[in-house]
């Protein structure tokens, strides 16, 4: 298939690529050349402009947004609104606020425009390993989507197949979901990111415990010098816990068991206040996630070891590089 991609960033390069190495031909534009120059060895056809991207897609054309969330989203959207045609698609894989995509749907469908909100979850390592999708919008749309979407999901890979899913969607297996209506996909997204704000505190403050089970505030026959970087390594070797995340906190600690590179300051994008606030939304207890949340907050005028390891995580799964903070 043909597509637009519009942000070459830390994820919209790499989905490029990885759809050239499955055929699809891309048309591109970004407000920086060097990152359209950057793909040219990956047979993307660099674009002056919006214009020009829509002038070389085919109908019914079909663009990929790949932009940080907020206002730089929202010009471009309501400017490819201007230019496309109907029965043509905008695609959102940025995170955003699902409201906005609802919004958004509806007023490019009185344009008759099509909207693909598709939370896109692989970070910087998708090229290799794939992104999770979960998408929202028109159900026929986004089959016509499927070779898109398969392209970019990771696949079935090694993978055990769960017992009792026999004769349930076949695409889940492979690592992308047809959610619902515009919307959808970006909630689950959403709801995704709040829990993997809860799965990196618990990491960060299992660690920090660990790191100072050698303080002079424990009993002297209880004090224990353990090494953080080997017990990130066995847990993650057949242990309970074990995940993705765990085996990017093995590399960090690996790496630099004191994590001086990380000054503790921790960001947040958005997705866990948006995830706190549907929990309220609809009186469901989030202790965990909402603890979670405030602990970023924290951190931003205290910077302890498990902030520094909450950090190295955003970094090594999605590249992200955190203010310097006070």
């Amino acid at each position: 298939m043909q597509l637009g991609v519009v942000g070459l960033g830390r994820m919209g390069g790499n989905i490029v690529r990885r759809l050239a190495r499955n055929g699809h031909r891309c048309v591109v534009f970004d407000r920086d050349p060097a990152a359209m120059g950057a793909l040219a060895g990956d047979g993307a056809s660099a674009s002056d402009n919006l214009e020009q991207l829509v002038q070389r897609l085919a109908r019914p054309r079909a663009v990929w947004v790949m932009l940080p969330q907020g206002e730089i989203t929202e010009a471009t959207v309501a400017r490819l609104g201007e230019l496309l045609e109907p029965d043509d698609v905008i695609i959102d894989g940025g995170n955003a606020y699902y409201r906005d995509d609802v919004r958004r749907a509806k007023a490019l469908k009185a344009r008759g425009i099509h909207y693909v909100d598709a939370g896109t979850s692989g970070g910087v390592w998708g090229l290799e390993r794939g992104y999770c999708l979960m998408i929202g919008g028109d159900a026929r749309t986004v089959e016509r989507l499927d070779p898109i979407f398969s392209a970019l999901a990771p696949g079935a890979g090694d993978i055990p197949a769960t017992p009792g899913r026999e004769g349930r969607d076949p695409r889940v297996e492979r690592g992308y979901l047809y959610c619902g209506p515009s919307g959808a996909g970006r909630f689950v997204k959403m709801v995704h990111n709040g829990i993997e704000y809860g799965l990196m505190q618990a990491y960060a403050e299992g660690f920090d415990i660990l790191r100072k089970a050698a303080s002079e505030s424990r009993p002297e026959d209880e004090r224990y010098r353990l090494d953080v970087a080997d017990i990130a390594e066995v847990w993650r070797r057949g242990s309970v816990i074990g995940s993705w995340l765990l085996d990017l906190t093995a590399m960090a600690l690996a790496e630099d068991p004191d994590l001086a590179r990380y000054s503790g300051f921790v960001d947040d994008s958005g997705e866990g206040r948006w995830t706190i606030m549907a929990a309220i939304e609809e009186a469901v207890p989030a202790p965990a996630l909402s603890a979670a949340l405030y602990a970023r907050f924290r951190s931003r005028d205290e910077h302890g070891f498990a902030d520094k390891l909450l950090s190295a995580m955003r970094h090594k799964f999605g590249g992200h590089v955190e203010p310097q903070g006070g």
